[in-house]
């Protein structure tokens, strides 16, 4: 039987507010507050809330044949907590159906794969805890920043225990073979791949409402017939996009909601089904291995990392914020933590790119030009790099500080311990005092007095 997989992508970056080069030591607060609730709660009354309503009425109607996945970056949750409660409601709904999946990803939406194994590791642990606390779903399926992947990347996240892993189906990669199969990693072969089907993902993300298209418009009777003409062989049609399709990408007015609503019904005229990235992966057996020495994404026409690290800018920003990772590991300070995680967001350095400058690719960059979030983004990278280096100064090497830091944490524990056995020595003390003195001292039992003798007189 042939099924249909659809994964959704949602994420939102914290936007960094005009920050000039006089701020700098001055202000240590980079956000713009208003841009970020303006922008998500717009994006919620367009998409997320009417998209959210309608796959669980979906689900409702289907009973169970209707089935989805989503990658909700930790940042995007962090926004949605403060601005738009209601978005995370409707997750938990769509959750308790037991048709939705929840993938598990990097926590700030970072490049930590490529710069930073360890930031890496600990972003993808901090998601998944992050994922099962809100909607009580352990992530059994990884999913990196834009679906980046190499081989190197396979075997860390083979080594995290993952098993399961999703990314995209590059034609460079792939050559004559298929994405709508499994596939084994080259170098770890139990890590089983799911591939995103671009053709068909592109037609609904990008080409919707694109009057020049040839096939538009898009009905879902026409798509769900192209699907069912893929060779009966190919058994799954890996179907990965941005959520913001729905409503915002592609408005609400061309029709992108009646096609969703329709779809289901065509494909059980078919006998299309539906499945979840876990069971797929669980169902279906490897048809072979997949080699990808060099790394991919599923980010223009190139589906390379060129997207943010396509020029000097952007190498030179990556570079100035991931050398101070190892000091900011080792401080507790929560504020200069949050900051970490919010300044490794990949869209600060996809504002950055070069690639489509003037030709409207980058319509959703704050900026005037990718020179103007270049320096806006390093001005406050320095005040950021500023505050690291006021708690861990220059002039102690990492390996030094490490052993510093470790001896003081091992005497702090030291410490602890004895005042411990401290306390249970006074409280023991104060117990015996307490005993003593509430024992009552024998009481003497006093002896009759013997009565005076008379004596009698001389005679």
């Amino acid at each position: 039987m042939k099924n249909i997989c659809f994964y959704f992508q949602v994420h939102q970056p914290f936007r960094l507010k005009r920050y000039r080069f006089f701020n700098i030591g001055n202000d240590h607060y980079y956000y713009d507050d208003f841009a970020n609730e303006e922008i998500l709660q717009q994006i919620a009354a367009r998409s997320f809330i009417p998209a959210n309503r309608m796959l669980l009425d979906l689900i409702n109607q289907y009973k169970g044949k209707f089935k989805v996945a989503f990658s909700i970056s930790g940042v995007a949750l962090e926004q949605m907590e403060i601005y738009t409660p209601e978005i995370i409601d409707g997750f938990r709904e769509l959750s308790k159906t037991g048709q939705v999946e929840f993938l598990a990803e990097t926590y700030a939406h970072s490049l930590a794969s490529l710069f930073d194994p360890e930031e890496f590791q600990a972003q993808v642990k901090h998601h998944a805890s992050r994922i099962e606390m809100l909607f009580g779903q352990k992530p059994t399926v990884f999913r990196n920043t834009e679906l980046i992947y190499s081989d190197d990347i396979a075997e860390t996240v083979f080594d995290m225990g993952f098993t399961k892993m999703i990314t995209e189906g590059a034609k460079h990669v792939l050559g004559w073979k298929s994405p709508n199969y499994v596939y084994q990693a080259e170098n770890t072969p139990k890590l089983k791949l799911l591939l995103k089907n671009s053709r068909f993902s592109d037609d609904i993300a990008y080409r919707f409402s694109n009057y020049g298209w040839s096939e538009y418009p898009l009905t879902a009777d026409k798509y769900i017939a192209w699907i069912a003409a893929t060779p009966k062989e190919e058994q799954v049609i890996n179907l990965f996009m941005n959520y913001e399709t729905f409503g915002n990408l592609q408005p609400a007015h061309s029709g992108i909601f009646e096609f969703m609503k329709a779809l289901p019904r065509f494909a059980e005229e078919k006998g299309i089904g539906f499945v979840t990235p876990s069971e797929a992966l669980d169902k279906l057996k490897p048809i072979g291995t997949l080699s990808v020495p060099n790394t991919i994404s599923w980010a223009d026409e190139e589906r390379d990392v060129s997207a943010w690290l396509g020029n000097e800018l952007q190498k030179s920003a990556l570079n100035a914020l991931y050398e101070v990772g190892e000091r900011v590991r080792l401080c507790t300070d929560r504020r200069l933590k949050q900051d970490w995680i919010y300044l490794q967001t990949s869209d600060h350095f996809h504002y950055m790119s070069t690639k489509h400058f003037g030709s409207g690719e980058s319509q959703f960059s704050p900026y005037m030009s990718p020179y103007d979030a270049f320096n806006n983004y390093m001005n406050v990278l320095s005040d950021f790099i500023v505050r690291v280096k006021a708690q861990y100064p220059d002039t102690v090497g990492n390996e030094e500080l490490n052993a510093l830091l470790t001896t003081i944490h091992n005497q702090e524990m030291e410490i602890k311990k004895l005042q411990t056995k401290l306390k249970t020595v006074l409280s023991s003390n104060e117990e015996q005092l307490v005993e003593k003195s509430t024992k009552k001292a024998p009481v003497k039992k006093e002896q009759p007095k013997k009565a005076p003798v008379k004596k009698e007189p001389e005679k």
